[in-house]
């Protein structure tokens, strides 16, 4: 493995822990300020939580279908409902539909999400498998809604786009390709607007799914394994610094606990937690 020189600790030597086991496909882990990891098991639409020290729970149904989930800086709930081909935002007042159509079509199934800490939300429109069958769409559409609700088209891509997140700064925006094995990159400017984009890591092993950042702008990829890339930010960034390395394929991934140094990672049947030494970068 390649030195790991902007991280913490040696990843070969790093504890990989199983937290649950025969889940169906996990999916959009988020940490929660009230002290836990929740995601989903996608497909049985049921949302579950993690709480360290008391264990794996299910919370409730996901209706509508939940696979990308993350959390504001006002502790409101985003996510991807893909059957309802749809995205939420769930406060104390309940539930209401941030984005379901765009230029009179219905999304072809929203699937991961990130909202900048200025209310600037960013999400992404594949489809993969049946859902296919139901486009209205003749793209993959990046999609941004601006903290007073308007609804623009980030790109249209011939290629699926899939994992989502922000550099810690706020000012990159990066998109992994599942069908290109890649992941892009696109400058944000002030009013959230998109723009440059450009390929920062390609020939990804695996197809890539989830992405996070931690606080150095260092870049994580589920994909065959979790890989982690030197902040492409930085000129000359995107270097491979290393894997975590699972028995299973990686579907997404999120920095949790109090200090934000432990990474929590679904996979097909189960989510994973090792300590990094690193914190992630704060995604809302």
């Amino acid at each position: 493995m390649p030195g790991s020189v902007a991280l913490a600790q040696n990843l070969d030597h790093i504890e990989v822990q199983r937290l649950a086991k025969d889940l169906h496909y996990a999916d959009g882990p988020v940490w929660s300020w009230d002290g836990y990891m929740l995601y989903s098991d996608v497909p049985v639409d049921r949302l579950r939580k993690f709480v360290p020290g008391t264990g794996d729970v299910e919370v409730g149904p996901a209706s509508g279908g939940s696979s990308g989930q993350t959390y504001d800086k006002d502790g409101r709930l985003y996510r991807c409902e893909f059957r309802q081909r749809r995205v939420t935002r769930t406060g104390k007042g309940g539930t209401e539909v941030l984005a379901a159509k765009f230029e009179g079509k219905r999304f072809n199934a929203p699937n991961d999400i990130v909202v900048r800490r200025d209310g600037h939300v960013y999400f992404t429109d594949p489809a993969f498998g049946s859902q296919q069958d139901e486009r209205e769409m003749d793209y993959y559409g990046i999609f941004h809604v601006t903290p007073k609700g308007e609804l623009e088209a980030v790109a249209k891509w011939k290629t699926r786009p899939n994992g989502i997140t922000l550099s810690p700064n706020g000012r990159t925006l990066y998109v992994s390709d599942s069908d290109a094995r890649l992941v892009r990159a696109y400058d944000l400017d002030g009013k959230g607007t998109a723009a440059n984009e450009r390929v920062v890591v390609e020939k990804i092993a695996g197809v890539p799914d989830g992405l996070r950042t931690d606080e150095r702008g260092n870049l994580y990829v589920a994909a065959r394994s979790v890989f982690i890339y030197a902040n492409p930010a930085e000129r000359g960034g995107g270097k491979f610094l290393g894997e975590v390395d699972l028995a299973e394929r990686p579907t997404n991934l999120a920095f949790g606990d109090p200090d934000m140094e432990t990474l929590y990672i679904t996979t097909r049947t189960g989510v994973f937690r090792t300590r990094l030494g690193v914190k992630g970068a704060l995604q809302y």
